[in-house]
């Protein structure tokens, strides 16, 4: 990224500048600013600011002066904070104390305006900043001669104890004439951005070149992705649970804000098959429910499409209210995802899951189509939960309808927030649940679904769902392409999201924040995500593993190794997931492994595959028929060096059918 230094200007003046630059560099020592501009200035605006105020002198006034302005900028939430390595060491500590409480990124600075030191000079000033609390090291010195400029590039390779790598972490180049490809080159060796001047003869810096001369030389006709004004569609996870309960209820339900996909059309399907009335008024389901009393049914059989989610909530429901055998048939990639789990959590509740119409349970894989023999049997049990959570998420809606209580005990619990969005579509239902977690107190504490290692379930039987009006939230699976697409090629705005939801794929604003990117909320609600300067992270996707394809992208334009743990929830989606995630980030030319549970990959940012010539691979893919995959790689096409064709985008219809039609307009 270009980071624009930024002096000798009004209040005014900045906020003009800042909607055409990437990043800037506020120079507080000669910006003259009233401190109540400059906290509105760092706290207001969604363009990565770095603060700095350089100290003329060893005077103690410009050293408190310095201090000042800069914890004014830190606590109005400065991304980066930059200090020089000079700085005394009590204002030192002050200054890495509160811009650790505030979530600020350290830049240690050291310049040297008269020389380029020999190597060793240049190695211990290195470590100083590193000593001193960098985040990221700035290594800026006058360079005379090719030499010189070569001896500040090879800092790249350095290795120090406690720092992993120079990826993302270390700013060096060289001022002056001789010194002026270094500031190119310091991208391309992983610099998480440089520095231009607005205009020439605005420069801080002998050698430092204009913006716009630097983002030809690295953009060249590469343009930006930038959306706003985008709505997503509604989520399939609440949409598909909705529409059963409605289904099951007494009365007339209506489903508000409900966009139609492949998954939810089965399910409306599902709902006539049970005998409820379904109509469509723009985008509102109006459902007249059948309140189906036990064994009421009757059905031979069931179709649920394509979709594990609806099989698995449908199994047990109709268990508890059918009254006969029935047939479970699936379409496209359905036949080929094993039900194996479902069969032995089912079988604690007296119910049989076998393939076909065997008599006995198979020592083959379950799978669809399969037949459902047992009425479900209420009372207490304990399943794992490794499986993930959609068979559990389907007793919890059929379990009430039983004549008597249940305990359900749930060890080793994945995908936890899907269960916490059926006990909120069955509260709204009318349908009373108890649960409590189990496991680290304080992460639990802090909403970290990471610390849960069990949880009870209490259902009270004999209940009846009643009729609801609902509004179906906006799908955080869907705006997780989007957001990525922003955060690592320009900009997104999408209106209507809800920041407080209980969808497990909200983890995505994490993830982003985590890896670097700039992520805003605005005052009528819409969630901004911006370029930033982005590293390595490490994050767990256990309990939102449909994340997987899009988070592996994020990290192919990282700087440095990401870690992505839960690749053993990927088998038995459309898709073997974490095969088809390797594939495409190999024949993309990302290096990338899986340990044990643990997907690794190694990243570089955008810039630096622009300038180096290691842009992902274009060329024909395979999306493996799998919705998730197939967004994925259109993300990954921003960033390839050719058109990167997908052998199946119909897939996209099981959950955003619009998606190729907003993302490419």
């Amino acid at each position: 990224m270009i980071c624009t230094c930024i002096k000798n200007k009004t209040y005014d003046e900045i906020l003009a500048l800042l909607p055409d630059v990437e990043m800037a560099e506020i120079r507080l020592d000669l910006c003259n600013l009233s401190d109540a501009e400059t906290e509105e200035l760092f706290s207001q605006t969604d363009v990565p600011l770095i603060a700095t105020c350089r100290t003329a002198g060893t005077e103690p006034a410009g050293w408190s002066d310095s201090e000042r302005k800069l914890s004014i900028a830190i606590q109005a939430g400065a991304r980066f904070a930059d200090l020089e390595i000079e700085a005394p060491s009590a204002f030192s500590r002050r200054f890495q104390k509160l811009c650790r409480e505030c979530g600020t990124e350290i830049i240690r600075s050291y310049h040297n305006y008269l020389e380029t030191p020999d190597d060793q000079g240049l190695q211990m000033a290195l470590a100083r900043c590193f000593r001193y609390g960098a985040d990221i090291a700035k290594i800026v010195t006058a360079c005379h001669s090719a030499e010189d400029a070569a001896r500040l590039g090879s800092l790249y390779s350095v290795v120090l104890e406690d720092v992993d790598s120079m990826q993302g972490r270390l700013v060096a180049f060289g001022m002056g004439e001789a010194g002026k490809a270094s500031r190119i080159d310091c991208l391309r060796r992983g610099a998480p951005f440089t520095y231009a001047a607005l205009r020439p003869e605005e420069a801080t810096a002998p050698g430092q070149p204009a913006t716009g001369e630097l983002a030809e030389k690295i953009y060249g006709d590469k343009g930006f992705f930038v959306k706003e004004d985008l709505r997503m569609p509604a989520s399939k996870s609440f949409a598909q649970r909705a529409i059963l309960a409605a289904a099951l209820a007494d009365g007339v339900s209506h489903l508000y804000d409900y966009s139609p996909c492949d998954d939810s059309e089965s399910a409306i399907r599902v709902a006539r098959a049970l005998g409820a009335t379904v109509e469509k008024d723009n985008g509102t389901l109006i459902i007249t429910g059948t309140a189906p009393a036990s064994g009421a049914l009757g059905l031979d059989s069931l179709d649920v499409g394509e979709s594990g989610l609806l099989a698995r909530l449908c199994i047990p429901v109709l268990a508890a209210v059918n009254g006969k055998p029935f047939r479970v048939e699936g379409h496209g990639t359905l036949p080929r995802r094993p039900m194996n789990s479902a069969a032995d959590i089912m079988a604690s509740f007296g119910v049989l899951l076998t393939n076909g119409d065997d008599e006995a349970p198979s020592k083959r894989e379950i799978h669809v189509p399969l037949t459902v023999r047992g009425t479900l049997i209420p009372g207490t049990a304990e399943v794992s939960g490794s499986g993930g959570s959609q068979l559990i998420s389907g007793l919890l809606m059929a379990l009430p309808l039983c004549a008597k209580d249940s305990s359900l005990h749930v060890t080793e619990p994945k995908s936890i927030p899907y269960m916490y969005i059926t006990l909120d579509v069955l509260r709204h239902f009318g349908i009373s649940t108890r649960s409590e977690m189990e496991g680290d107190a304080a992460l639990l504490e802090d909403e970290d679904w990471s610390g849960c290692s069990a949880i009870s379930f209490k259902v009270r039987g004999g209940q009846r769902y009643k009729a609801a009006d609902f509004g179906i939230e906006a799908d955080w699976s869907a705006a997780a392409n989007f957001l990525v697409a922003g955060a690592i090629f320009g900009c997104v705005e999408l209106d209507g999201m809800d920041m407080k939801s209980i969808q497990a794929d909200i983890a995505i604003v994490d993830v982003l924040v985590e890896a670097g990117a700039l992520v805003s909320q605005l005052e009528d609600g819409t969630i901004c995500v911006r370029r930033a300067p982005l590293e390595g992270f490490t994050t767990d996707l256990n309990n939102a593993p449909d994340l997987f394809p899009i988070v592996s992208v994020l990290a192919a334009f990282c700087a440095g190794q990401s870690c992505i743990s839960g690749i053993g929830r990927l088998a038995g989606k459309e898709s073997d997931r974490a095969s088809a995630i390797l594939e495409m980030l190999h024949q993309m030319g990302v290096e990338a492994e899986a340990q044990g549970d643990t997907l690794v990959i190694q990243g570089e940012t955008w810039a630096s595959r622009l300038l180096t010539g290691r842009l992902l691979r274009g060329g024909s893919y395979s999306s493996h028929h799998d919705h998730r995959m197939a967004m994925a790689l259109s993300v990954a096409s921003l960033g390839a060096d050719s058109a990167v064709g997908i052998d199946d985008t119909a897939c996209v219809s099981k959950s955003f059918p619009d998606f190729f039609h907003i993302f490419e307009q």
